[in-house]
């Protein structure tokens, strides 16, 4: 018998010719090159908008033991003293922040104020220093003392005294902003502790560190402890003395030393708060 009929083998094919192999691999390149300029352009455009390749989708995993690169964030802006709360009715100044010791020399406002139209009483001149290097300008400090002396609550009320702010002597007081660490120095050898003010011969030193942040005793009523301050230093200036609470509940005199404590008292930052 013959054997049974057996289909040929497929011939083994022949080698491609040598024109469509140069072809098929430039082909490869041109293919690479292009989703290597892709990748690059999408990182490119991704880093633009703030994005972070890595994280894109489609994108492959950083490499084992690569180290992961930390998204950036933008720069926080600075925070600036808010202003125009509200507290008992009145619009409060922003608090700001007093450096330790300042330049440690005075300048004098050179700006001068006359009293008020319709005061009358004896005219008491005066003057204002701001210490150098303190955040906060001699005028706007400067105008704030001469609203408060010649308020009718202050210590000209009912014609006894009106104020004149001057820029050169002589002077009945002066009035002088200063650093925690020069209030220190021009109080010695009375102890404030860099936290409070004093009077020193005829100068009523104001402690910038309470004058700026206020005080625990009027929590956040910052116009009225600033008032309070300033009554009270020049009160010194003027010959009075410190003054005790008159009972729990009451409005405490301006000569209390209400910094330290109110001592049951409520805060009274007026001479004569009636008006």
């Amino acid at each position: 018998m013959h054997p049974p009929h057996q289909p040929p083998a497929p011939a083994a094919p022949g080698p491609r010719p040598p024109g469509r192999r140069g072809r098929g691999r430039r082909a490869a390149w041109i293919a690479a090159g292009a989703a290597a300029a892709l990748t690059a352009a999408t990182a490119a455009a991704l880093t633009l908008r703030g994005g972070d390749p890595a994280s894109s989708p489609g994108a492959s995993p950083p490499r084992a033991g690569a180290p992961a690169s930390a998204p950036r964030r933008p720069a926080a802006a600075p925070r600036r003293p808010v202003a125009g709360v509200l507290v008992n009715g009145r619009r409060q100044p922003p608090r700001i922040r007093s450096p330790r010791a300042a330049a440690g020399r005075y300048t004098v406002v050179r700006t001068t104020a006359a009293a008020p139209p319709g005061t009358r009483g004896a005219i008491v001149r005066y003057m204002v220093e701001v210490e150098r290097g303190l955040p906060m300008t001699g005028a706007e400090f400067a105008a704030q003392v001469h609203r408060v002396l010649n308020d009718p609550r202050g210590w000209g009320h009912g014609g006894r005294m009106r104020f004149v702010r001057v820029s050169r002597g002589p002077v009945r007081f002066r009035v002088a902003l200063s650093s925690p660490a020069l209030t220190d120095r021009m109080c010695a050898p009375l102890i404030t502790g860099g936290q409070l003010s004093c009077r020193a011969g005829s100068r009523s030193v104001i402690n910038a560190r309470r004058y700026l942040q206020g005080a625990a005793t009027y929590g956040r009523d910052l116009a009225s402890y600033r008032e309070y301050l300033i009554n009270h230093e020049v009160g010194h200036a003027l010959g009075h003395g410190h003054r005790t609470c008159p009972g729990p509940g009451r409005v405490a005199p301006v000569m209390v030393q209400q910094t330290k404590s109110l001592y049951g008292c409520r805060p009274g930052p007026w001479p004569h708060p009636k008006g």
